[in-house]
């Protein structure tokens, strides 16, 4: 009778084949959608907008601080209408404190939504993400590290997937010259935020801040790139519209775009 095989690589390729059968289950459990309410973004997105049981990853397209407050807005804004429902809450983790509140209030995530939870380094900063997505009474988890290879990445899938919540890592620059992105990822999705100019006004001041967004990677559809006004007070999105047709926002409401 032939003895089973019990071989160290054996056991590690049965453990391996386990994991992969199980981060393909969780990556196929869709939570609640979030679409963001502009068809230009959501027609091109596999679920028409972010799983609220998966890992989105988003990094500034450079180094540059315009970048960085760009996608911190971006993510921000998205955290705030998943947090939309009275009483939810976003865990936001980090290793350094640097968040300027009253720019996150601006687009829809004031300090009543946000618990803060502060780690020395990013294995810290993923472990406290990893609690929050399990525990499941979180609307939405944000994570700032400048390190998460495919096995935090895959952690973190799977525990968006058992909590049904969404999470939003944000991958700071590590160095100025190397993409944040640039690691395999077991992310649902995966984008490059940047800031834009502004369009110019017919009078002096500044007009509303615009971002270039690109969605480098999905499963199961393709990369697009676009240009796209900034968060207004709920954290919605726009078309840029033509100039000549624009119409005033009311109380920091989004210029819906025209199918």
């Amino acid at each position: 009778m032939t003895e089973p095989n019990h071989s160290p690589d054996r056991l590690r390729a049965d453990q391996l084949s386990a994991l992969r059968a199980e981060l393909m289950h969780a990556q196929s459990v869709r939570g609640p959608v979030l679409p963001f309410g502009v068809p230009a973004l959501d027609d091109r997105l596999v679920d028409h907008g972010l799983s609220g049981a998966g890992l989105h990853e988003m990094a500034p397209r450079s180094a540059e601080l315009t970048d960085d407050a760009a996608t911190s807005l971006f993510i921000a804004g998205i955290a705030a209408r998943f947090a939309a429902k009275p009483g939810a809450n976003v865990l936001w983790a980090l290793s350094t404190f640097d968040l300027y509140a009253p720019a996150l209030e601006h687009v829809g995530l004031g300090p009543d939504k946000l618990l803060y939870a502060q780690g020395r380094r990013d294995s810290e900063v993923l472990a406290l993400a990893e609690d929050g997505l399990r525990d499941g009474s979180l609307a939405c988890v944000v994570a700032e590290v400048k390190v998460a290879d495919q096995v935090a990445t895959r952690r973190l899938q799977l525990a968006a997937s058992d909590g049904g919540t969404p999470i939003l890592l944000y991958r700071r620059h590590r160095a100025r010259d190397r993409c944040p992105l640039a690691q395999p990822s077991s992310a649902m999705t995966r984008w490059l935020i940047g800031s834009a100019p502004s369009a110019p006004l017919p009078h002096a001041g500044v007009g509303r801040a615009r971002w270039s967004v690109e969605l480098v990677r999905q499963r199961g559809g393709n990369p697009f790139q676009l240009e796209i006004e900034a968060c207004d007070d709920q954290g919605r999105l726009a078309l840029p519209a033509a100039a000549p047709h624009r119409a005033p926002a009311q109380d920091g409401a989004a210029i819906s775009a025209a199918a």
